[in-house]
């Protein structure tokens, strides 16, 4: 669904750098802010931001996720408001921690009514990556360019608690010199689920082979989603079987603009 907004103020984005991309991926979060950039908006940094509290609350932590949450609030509720005159909206470049905000905090805060307002105030200017693009800036084609035959996995998370399906393949498809197949069970989960890829290793591994299995029947030579949780698990089992198949985030396929480079 489309977010209403005033044409006329100029759009600021506070990105929210998830712990994989900080730790692990920073080439995500950098291209992620090149195509905000490139597409007009102000994007802002802010440095005292930490974890959503994802991993807390999946394990079971409710009082330690409750502490990361509050925190997540109090920083990007005051930024949300400390600009009257732009559009401010906090944009994260994964489905898993934009529902931890959007759809789980209403759960953590369920006693507090002042914190659940904080919540929905929040919540209601939070987007995924994709869905932003899509959603608020009304925009499919950022100028991207990319020489491959891609398929996408849909992150559980993005699709099935936010609802986030096309908006993504729409990005995709704008790609000038990239060809789209569609893999088989492609809304099946890849097996990874933060701490559940550990508990349970022999059932996580056969949902990874089923997925990797239906990767390379797609013929793509290059695998997008929209998690890097996601991509860590698929890329460790291509490489480790030896298949020459790429992982990319999405905003690193958007950032693309020559063949097969930034």
């Amino acid at each position: 669904m489309m977010q209403q907004r005033n044409p006329q103020h100029p759009i600021k984005a506070y990105i929210f750098i998830t712990c994989l991309v900080d730790t692990f991926f920073p080439e995500v979060g950098e291209s992620m802010v090149k195509v905000l950039r490139e597409l007009g908006v102000e994007v802002d940094f802010i440095e005292e931001q930490t974890c959503c509290g994802q991993p807390a609350y999946n394990s079971g932590y409710q009082k330690d996720a409750r502490a990361v949450a509050e925190r997540f609030l109090s920083i990007f509720d005051r930024a949300l408001n400390s600009d009257p005159d732009k559009e401010t909206y906090v944009v994260c470049p994964s489905g898993s921690c934009t529902s931890m905000v959007k759809v789980f905090y209403q759960d953590i805060f369920k006693d507090s009514p002042e914190l659940l307002k904080k919540v929905e105030r929040t919540s209601q200017k939070t987007f995924e990556f994709s869905d932003f693009l899509v959603s608020v800036l009304g925009t499919t084609d950022v100028g991207a360019q990319y020489d491959g035959i891609v398929t996408y996995h849909d992150s559980c998370h993005l699709l099935r608690e936010l609802r986030v399906k096309n908006g993504p393949r729409e990005l995709i498809n704008s790609v000038k010199g990239l060809k789209f197949k569609e893999m088989e069970l492609h809304d099946a989960c890849c097996g990874f689920g933060g701490t559940f890829s550990i508990k349970f290793p022999n059932i996580s591994v056969s949902m990874l082979d089923e997925k990797i299995e239906g990767i390379v029947n797609s013929g793509a030579d290059t695998v997008v989603s929209a998690d890097m949780g996601c991509l860590m698990n698929i890329g460790g089992a291509l490489s480790r079987q030896n298949i020459p198949i790429k992982v990319m985030h999405l905003a690193q396929l958007l950032a693309q603009r020559g063949k097969n480079g930034i």
